[in-house]
């Protein structure tokens, strides 16, 4: 009876460790996701509540997120952040019309895709500078439409602080455009060819097959990169803008990041830098739970 209970006892012991050891795989990823990601977050929580240099630091409250509020330049800056949301459904549109163009396995589309993804992996400050000489008063752009007699279309693209924050904007559309192409013909390669076939033999025209067969299959692959869009929009534009115009003509391009740089690095007010992050990662959290939120409800609906 003895025996029997003991050798209980050890086979229990060893499926309780047989059941912890795996973990021990995920302690080195979760000790770096804490050394890289957590800890700086905690850091920059604190530091928004402090003013100063990072070397002599003095606790004054919330005083700085009432200072950013207070500050046209910061609330300028989230304003361009917004109207940089706009390239979201633009790029989103574009991309689902090619990926469709490609699904419909036209001549040559595995070479058109690689092409139209080039953009995107060509990194974005090689891109900020080439578009900052194709975009200048007298730079390529405007040369050959005054070259073709349309000098009213030479526009100071760059230069104007009406225009060019919709420039940059311009300029990641055509940067993000190949991502969305690819993933999104990623998403319509996977589908069951079942039911477009069937639809196809039910009389329906290429449009018809596209708008209420195909589409609807893809709906949270355009969702989940409109959201990846929209992060990018927001936290991700620093390379375009530092290169383009570094927040110029009159920080008429200023954005949250690169506002971020100005005051964390080259001034030096970490305080300020600090808080205009927690903003920065507010925001994104909004986008995060407005997609988190959209997921819910669908897999309720099912």
């Amino acid at each position: 009876m003895k025996s029997d209970q003991l050798i209980s006892v050890g086979t229990a012991t060893n499926s309780r460790r047989s059941e912890r050891w795996p973990y021990l795989f995920i302690v080195p990823m979760v000790l770096i996701i804490l050394l890289v990601f957590v800890y700086p977050l905690i850091a920059v929580v604190r530091n928004s509540f402090y003013s100063g240099s990072i070397s002599n630091l003095s606790f004054i409250g919330t005083a700085n997120y009432v200072n950013l509020l207070r500050d046209d330049v910061f609330v300028h800056a989230i304003v361009n952040n917004i109207k940089l949301l706009l390239t979201v459904p633009i790029t989103t549109l574009i991309s689902l019309a090619a990926a469709l163009i490609l699904y419909e396995n036209i001549r040559g589309w595995k070479l058109y895709r690689v092409i139209l993804f080039l953009p995107y992996i060509i990194p974005a400050a090689v891109v900020g500078l080439s578009f900052s000489y194709l975009l200048q008063g007298n730079g390529i752009l405007n040369t050959a439409l005054r070259n073709v007699n349309l000098d009213f279309a030479a526009l100071d693209w760059i230069g104007s602080t009406t225009l060019s924050i919709y420039s940059i904007g311009a300029v990641i559309i055509w940067s993000q455009f190949g991502f969305g192409v690819v993933v999104l013909t990623a998403s319509l390669l996977s589908l069951p060819t079942e039911v477009s076939e069937a639809a196809l033999v039910d009389g329906a025209s290429r449009w018809q097959r596209q708008r209420f067969v195909i589409i609807p299959q893809i709906k949270e692959t355009v969702q989940f990169l409109m959201v990846l869009q929209a992060i990018t929009a927001l936290a991700w534009v620093f390379p375009y803008i530092y290169t383009i115009t570094k927040g110029g003509p009159a920080n008429s391009s200023m954005v949250m990041d690169l506002y971020i740089w100005q005051y964390g690095f080259s001034l030096g007010a970490v305080g300020m830098a600090s808080a205009a992050a927690v903003y920065l990662l507010a925001l994104s959290g909004v986008l995060i739970l407005i997609y988190s939120r959209m997921r819910k409800r669908q897999s309720e609906r099912r």
